[in-house]
């Protein structure tokens, strides 16, 4: 029986390169937002933001190359092809990685109670840059990367379908390493969650009539709500490229499917976007900062209220007023629990 022939290079249309440009562009803004939020307040710089910062810079990376691979839809293997596909290879991979080294550091510092040192967030920095670069350097040197006819990417250029091993290359440039995240970010945020839980059990035992219990729960539940999103969004983005994958290795003409073509594209560029949407649009004290940087001091004029005990922005009080609080405080610093039980709960957020 003859094999089935290769199938024909996959037309890319106007508006589909459209929705992909787009997709790219709000994901180099929430990447260059995150960035800048980082960059603007110091006190925000949390070890999990810190990790997110390296995340951001590699979904930047990966937003730009694929902006240029859509914007010049590739038809052959170039020296501008074969660039922008090691670009997008490396900090496609890194994004991967340092998507997995957050989880993992969230596990072990809230369920493990390690405390990260130096020596974990270096094996991280050599992980998540060493090994992409590693993989995209030989895939370059050995000429793996170039054209390949759209069918495993949306206009950009990625492993060359020409070549006799390209399913090896397919996997160690990017397959292998997103289906280990589809595993095993799951795993771990059921984990962090789980633990998450019986820690509120434990406390609503033991405390009943706990006086900061209602304010701690609304933020432990925003940070249980992003545990289930992480994962959820990242297999939801992530998955459509995998499906165009499997259906090329098959020879399946279903890998032309015009939706399936832009929701490959949209998962494949928008990663940044979803980290803004979840890191700074929904996180309450980074959102209120940029409405008050946006306003320019006018909050007060517009009617918006001021929250956060660490806003910037709050009226300072009479010193009568401040010595009632602090009197306050102390009598409320009994019921508390300390800050062990307290840290790991909100840190993810």
């Amino acid at each position: 029986m003859a094999a089935a022939p290769p199938l024909p290079p996959t037309r890319l249309w106007g508006a589909e390169r459209g929705a992909v440009l787009v997709s790219c562009a709000l994901s180099c803004l929430g990447s260059a937002l995150l960035l800048g939020s980082h960059a603007r307040w110091p006190e925000l710089r949390t070890r999990p933001r810190q990790l997110l910062l390296h995340l951001s810079l590699a979904d930047l990376l990966s937003a730009l190359s694929y902006f240029y691979g859509v914007l010049r839809d590739f038809q052959r293997t170039s020296w501008d092809c074969v660039l922008q596909g090691a670009l997008s290879t490396f900090a496609n991979t890194s994004s991967f990685f340092w998507t997995m080294a957050i989880a993992l550091y969230l596990y072990l510092t809230i369920v493990r109670g390690s405390p990260a040192g130096s020596g974990l967030l270096w094996s991280f920095h050599a992980v998540s840059w060493g090994v992409p670069l590693a993989i995209t350097v030989a895939a370059v040197a050995l000429k793996k990367i170039g054209y390949d006819a759209s069918n495993v990417s949306v206009g950009w250029c990625w492993v060359n379908l020409d070549a006799e091993d390209r399913l090896l290359w397919m996997l160690l440039t990017g397959k292998v390493w997103e289906i280990l995240a589809y595993v095993t970010l799951p795993v771990l945020y059921v984990l962090i969650r789980k633990h998450i839980n019986r820690a509120h059990a434990a406390l609503s035992e033991y405390r009943p009539i706990l006086p900061a219990a209602p304010a701690l729960r609304p933020r432990s539940s925003v940070a249980d709500k992003k545990l289930i999103l992480i994962p959820v969004i990242f297999i939801f983005l992530r998955v459509w490229s995998t499906v165009r994958f499997v259906l090329t290795l098959c020879n399946s003409p279903a890998v032309q499917n015009p939706v399936l073509v832009v929701l490959h594209g949209i998962g494949n560029t928008f990663q940044g976007g979803a980290n803004c949407i979840m890191f700074v649009l929904c996180t309450r004290l980074v959102r209120e900062r940029l409405l008050s940087l946006l306003c320019c001091g006018h909050c007060g004029q517009l009617g918006w209220p001021r929250h956060g005990s660490h806003s910037s922005w709050q009226h300072p009080q009479p010193h009568k007023d401040k010595d009632k609080d602090k009197d306050k405080d102390k009598d409320k610093d009994k019921d508390v629990p300390g800050p062990e039980q307290t840290k790991p709960l909100l840190s993810s957020t």
